[in-house]
């Protein structure tokens, strides 16, 4: 199978990448490189530096290379970020969405669409919250994905193409860079591991849903696979606090965490959990990285150095 990835060279596509390479799969990257780098991807993967904003350019890409698949990650993911810029925000994860539709339109291609569980279903949404449940997002970053899902839902209908969602709870795991915007769990390895203590926003009760990047990536590679249109949300149905990743840092690290409680961030929901048991019927997948397991991982990917190439 020939596949595309957009965002490929990001800390989930590029590990995507390499999972479809190590099946005997033929992968082409679209990716800016804004947040992506080069040095995560293996050899055999083309790499071509463009935005999913440049529509023209990526229906060449996508008309001249033909993949079968196109797996789309390329996103705006920070909820900080898209509370201060949402015109932007939307400008790659709406526009750029629909953009990376009618490439695959033209091309005959189906999309497995990279979705944000994690910030989409609300502050009212029961937990773990189900793929039925009406999101109510409180970021622009989270109405942007939606926004996006529809589209992908009205070219299914429009067009009878079998597009799918994959409804992302928060994933981490090694390439995830600890010094970013995102991600509470390299980012407080790295402040661990640089003899600091860890900010928080708010008083680190929050909870999410946090899935290993492996397991992710085993997500996709069945979505891939089933061939079949659906939304399934992609998570563990169990919530974490921030201190309880803070007490686990702590066990990995062998020392107690101090923490510095700050000032919650706006458009940051209190709680958040997927419920799984859909994609467990549909596609037979589940989450296997014990949370500790995983905490480990990062932790030493870090400590030795956290080299681009780091497998998962």
């Amino acid at each position: 199978m020939r596949v595309l990835v957009t965002g490929g060279a990001g800390f989930i596509g590029s590990h995507l990448t390499d999972a479809f390479l190590a099946r005997g799969d033929e992968v082409i990257v679209v990716d800016d490189l804004s947040t992506g780098r080069a040095g995560r991807l293996d050899d055999p993967a083309w790499l071509h530096k463009l935005s999913i904003t440049d529509a023209v350019s990526l229906g060449e890409i996508v008309r001249g290379t033909r993949p079968d698949l196109i797996c789309h990650l390329a996103a705006h993911i920070d909820v900080r970020t898209s509370v201060d810029a949402p015109a932007q925000d939307a400008q790659v994860n709406v526009v750029g969405t629909v953009n990376v539709l009618e490439a695959a339109r033209a091309a005959g291609a189906r999309v497995l669409f990279g979705s944000s569980g994690g910030i989409l279903y609300g502050r009212n949404a029961p937990i773990p919250s189900r793929e039925d449940v009406l999101p109510l997002p409180e970021s622009p970053v989270g109405i942007a994905k939606y926004c996006a899902e529809h589209y992908i839902g009205l070219y299914n209908r429009l067009h009878g193409t079998r597009h799918s969602i994959l409804r992302l709870a928060n994933v981490y795991g090694p390439r995830q860079d600890p010094a970013g915007d995102a991600g509470v769990i390299p980012i407080f390895c790295g402040y661990v591991l640089a003899g600091n203590d860890p900010p928080l926003y708010g008083d680190g009760s929050q909870t999410r849903d946090y899935v290993y990047v492996g397991d992710a990536v085993s997500a996709f590679l069945a979505a891939a696979d089933a061939g079949r249109p659906g939304t399934w949300n992609i998570g563990t149905g169990v919530e974490v606090s921030v201190l309880d990743i803070v007490a686990i840092i702590g066990e990995v690290a062998g020392h107690p965490i101090a923490i510095r409680p700050g000032e919650p961030r706006a458009g940051e929901l209190l709680r958040s959990s997927l419920a799984v048991d859909r994609v467990a019927r549909d596609l037979d997948w589940q989450a296997r990285m014990p949370l500790a397991g995983g905490i480990g991982k990062v932790y030493r990917w870090i400590e030795a150095g956290a080299p681009d190439r780091a497998a998962c």
